[in-house]
């Protein structure tokens, strides 16, 4: 699998999402920087976590603007995949690729924590490898994580069933102090309609080693793997 992991000014997981797909499942990797208006062939697109443009606005908002991502664009209407990690997943929603937005945390201050995950969709190329409601333990980095959507956008989510992960108890039980950003119903990560773009703040990439801590988020990227073989 040829991934194309895109470089934002402000961009710092860039290498960590990097190094788990080449160093610890073999596969190609290449930077992208945000000005190229060229994505090379590749089969995956990672959006990673950081401070694009410094978070100026609003987190993602110049980002969306940047040229590559009219390519990310044309890429996802040819069904192509591509990953937003927390500052992804913001310019992911900014750049209208994913419904709905991403507030400031209501305690207004930046949360660094591990946090447990409730796994909602399977059926998807990013979740095959878990269980239906396997819980999962991931990181969280982010001052700006709290998901947001409209009555009819909410609807739609559930209605295409496009809620991937939701913030949760050790135990699985979906509950307001498992929820460490406000998120509305706890959604933690979605997917679109057509189930090629995932949008999450937890960091997969941070928890893909034993060293690291735990392995929970290289099942992620090995699902994809294991569809490209498919």
């Amino acid at each position: 699998m040829k991934v194309a992991v895109l470089v934002f000014p402000g961009s710092n997981c860039d290498h960590d999402c990097a190094y788990t797909l080449q160093h610890l499942l073999g596969q190609s990797v290449e930077f992208i920087w945000h000005k190229e208006s060229n994505l090379k062939g590749v089969d995956l697109v990672i959006i990673p976590g950081g401070f694009s443009y410094g978070d100026y606005l609003r987190a993602g908002a110049l980002a969306q603007f940047s040229p590559i991502m009219r390519e990310v664009e044309k890429f996802v209407k040819s069904g192509g995949w591509v990953i937003g990690i927390c500052n992804g997943f913001q310019i992911l929603v900014e750049a209208k690729l994913l419904p709905g937005i991403l507030l400031r945390n209501p305690t207004l201050k930046f949360i660094c924590q591990k946090v447990y995950l409730r796994v909602e969709q399977t059926n998807t190329p990013f979740t095959s490898l878990y269980m239906p409601s396997q819980v999962i333990q991931l990181p969280i980095a982010h001052g700006e994580g709290c998901y947001w959507a409209d009555v009819p956008t909410l609807s739609e989510l559930h209605r295409h069933r496009q809620i991937v992960f939701r913030y949760c108890t050790q135990q699985g039980e979906v509950t307001d102090s498992a929820n460490p950003n406000g998120s509305l119903e706890n959604i933690a990560g979605i997917c679109n309609q057509e189930r090629n773009v995932l949008g999450m703040m937890p960091h997969p990439e941070r928890f893909a080693e034993g060293i690291l801590g735990g392995e929970d988020g290289r099942q992620l990227f090995e699902s994809l793997i294991q569809q490209m073989v498919k």
